[in-house]
């Protein structure tokens, strides 16, 4: 999930309340730091015991791309942004460091490497691995033939991963480093999920996170399906990373209670290192607690926040607030993609969703994340790909707008030209499906393209506009796809609880919210609520008792979230209705795309094999032993042919 610039109204906001007079004469006031790693950059946040936020900075990290479809950062690199972020906040706005009581890391999905020896980075970059890059990024896609060996042995485990595991997740990656890293240089590797590894650099304890490993890294909490280490050996064994099933696991942190410890988010899992509270001007022995994945710091900043919601949105057993309520909230962190967050008392399958996953936030209760790969970056591609987008950049500039801000105008203006009832009637003739990067929940289909009905020779802002409203209307109407195959399988979602750039968009947010039929919340701290999550954390882990126990993480959310912004969806019948259509329209281009695909491949198989037949017939046959032995032809699969 790509990071958001800190916008400045925060920070002045933020100066403020840090020279509160109240404040100087109250010296010894809590505070608690987040810190959030994003694909693009680190960011720090300060909060007080209230949950507000009084202190924000940010820093642009290193991203690195050897090859086509690789991606690499370095932990030096990420861990040098993280101090100047934290430096900035406690000079610019006065915050005494002996203040912090506790913090916490969340971080991208990323896989860091480290040796076991010195602890220090490891080089991912191929063939000489010398250089300072040590994570292989998320979105780094070199593990194609590593993901499908995995996936071809049907191990139970993967069905705790929506049944097939993705290119996206880390043992794909540790794969690949085996298969092309001298053996001496892999037999000395370490692995961490990088929340996991920017925890360990800050305390210098291997202790790793449940939301990591489970969700990350394949691990199965003790207990499920018959788990007994965690870590599932014959798994491992399989694919060809016997080597790390050694030393009870030693490798990936263990095994939980005897040579390893695991935590859920925010539980204290150390201290402050000396070393590392001199590199980030903090004092050493400050609570750490457990990180988490970047899109789960965003469920702990939004689900809890106040807002009103009335009759079917709230189950009626529980008070507004009781953390029974959070079963039918979805978290919905949207950025360049969007991940759907959602929590059940009890596992639920869900075809397409990854999980269901134990523990990872809240101990006993199940996690599962839904997503759509490109939500921001296909609006953005969208707009840069038509013809009159230079047009509509210059317009926009012109009244010193942003391009999406101008656009929503621009469809209002069309409204009231056309005497529309509602802007939805202007796309009433224009149906796109966007997976134009493919489709992560709930086909789980990497080969899903585009389509459009109602394409046009229409070249004008109009047009441009046109084309926009649909894009917004996919990912409205998508969203509405993944949540009901979600709740068909057991969820009971109500409402939708956003975060990201995306909330500022007025009309996208009230598409939501009608074609799912449910309201949509936006939270106070639009653009902070990834990292405002990540300090939650930090307050839970400074809660700790002498036997390690702390407040439960539901009760600081209550506490420390802050008001929010409704959405409520249309109670226009006709548009209703017509977004009903649209969404008939948009399953149909949805399956009707995958029987083309198989149609076609049906022929091109039987074609493939004939000439195979006939180019066999021809040679000798000791090269058709020799091809026979080898395997391959044009039939091998292809990725994401699983």
């Amino acid at each position: 999930m790509a990071s958001i610039p800190v916008r400045q109204p925060y920070r002045q906001q933020s100066r403020q309340m840090s020279t509160d007079p109240h404040n100087e004469l109250n010296p010894h006031v809590d505070h608690f730091l987040g810190i959030d790693v994003g694909t693009g950059s680190a960011r720090a946040c300060v909060i007080d015991n209230k949950g507000e936020i009084v202190g924000l900075a940010s820093e642009n990290i290193g991203l690195w791309q050897p090859e086509q479809g690789y991606y690499e950062q370095s932990t030096n690199d990420i861990w040098r942004c993280i101090c100047a972020s934290i430096h900035r906040i406690l000079n610019q706005h006065n915050i005494d460091p002996s203040t912090i009581r506790g913090l916490a890391f969340d971080a991208t999905c990323s896989l860091a490497v480290f040796a076991q020896d010195t602890d220090e980075p490891v080089s991912v970059t191929g063939p000489k691995f010398d250089n300072d890059q040590n994570i292989v990024l998320w979105l780094d896609h070199r593990p194609v033939q590593e993901t499908a060996k995995i996936n071809a042995t049907g191990h139970n485990l993967l069905r705790y991963v929506g049944g097939t595991m993705s290119i996206e997740m880390e043992i794909p990656k540790v794969l690949w480093l085996k298969n092309h890293m001298p053996k001496e240089l892999f037999d000395r590797c370490k692995f961490y999920d990088l929340a996991d590894a920017l925890t360990h650099m800050a305390t210098g304890n291997e202790n790793r996170s449940f939301c990591s490993t489970v969700c990350k890294q394949g691990y199965v909490p003790v207990g499920v399906d018959g788990s007994v280490k965690g870590w599932q050996g014959d798994f491992l064994e399989a694919i060809g990373l016997g080597d790390l099933v050694k030393d009870d696991f030693k490798r990936l942190g263990g095994v939980n209670g005897a040579n390893g410890i695991y935590r859920s988010a925010g539980e204290k899992c150390g201290t402050l290192s000396e070393k590392a509270a001199q590199d980030l001007g903090l004092n050493a022995g400050i609570a750490v607690g457990s990180g988490v994945i970047d899109a789960y710091a965003g469920w702990v900043g939004t689900v809890g926040a106040k807002v009103s919601l009335h009759g079917s949105s709230l189950s009626n057993e529980y008070a507004s607030n009781d953390r029974q309520q959070a079963f039918t909230r979805l978290a919905a962190v949207a950025g360049t993609s969007t991940c759907h967050i959602a929590m059940s008392p009890e596992p639920v399958f869900v075809k397409g969703v990854w999980g269901p996953y134990r523990d990872v936030l809240i101990p006993g209760y199940w996690m599962a994340e839904g997503g759509q790969s490109a939500t921001g970056e296909l609006l953005k591609h969208v707009l840069e790909t038509h013809p009159a987008f230079q047009l509509a950049m210059s317009t926009a500039d012109s009244y010193n707008a942003n391009i999406y801000d101008y656009l929503n105008e621009h469809l209002k203006d069309m409204q009231t030209k056309q005497n529309a009832p509602t802007i939805s009637y202007l796309g009433r003739h224009f149906f796109f499906y966007g997976d134009l990067f493919g489709n992560r929940s709930p086909i789980a289909d990497p080969r899903m393209t585009g389509a459009v009905i109602g394409l046009s020779s229409d070249k004008s802002l109009d047009g441009l506009a046109l084309y926009y409203y649909a894009t917004m209307e996919f990912i409205a109407l998508q969203t509405h796809q993944i949540i009901e195959r979600m709740n068909e399988s057991g969820h009971q979602i109500k409402s939708i609880f956003m975060s990201g750039s995306q909330c500022q968009n007025s009309i996208l947010m009230s598409l939501m919210a009608s074609a799912c039929d449910m309201p949509v919340l936006i939270p106070q701290y639009v653009h902070a609520a990834v990292v405002h999550g990540a300090a939650m954390l930090g307050a839970k882990a400074a809660s700790a008792d002498k036997d390690g126990n702390t407040e439960p993480l539901w009760d600081i959310m209550d506490r420390m979230s802050k008001p929010g912004k409704t959405v409520s969806p249309t109670n226009d019948p006709h548009e209703k209705e017509l977004l009903k259509v649209k969404y008939k329209v948009f399953l149909d281009q949805c399956h009707s795309q995958q029987e083309y695909r198989k149609d076609v491949d049906d022929v091109i198989e039987k074609w493939g094999k004939k000439d195979l037949e006939s180019e066999e017939s021809v040679k000798p046959k000791a090269e058709q032993g020799e091809k026979d032995k080898v395997g391959g032809g044009i039939n091998t699969m292809l990725p994401g042919s699983l």
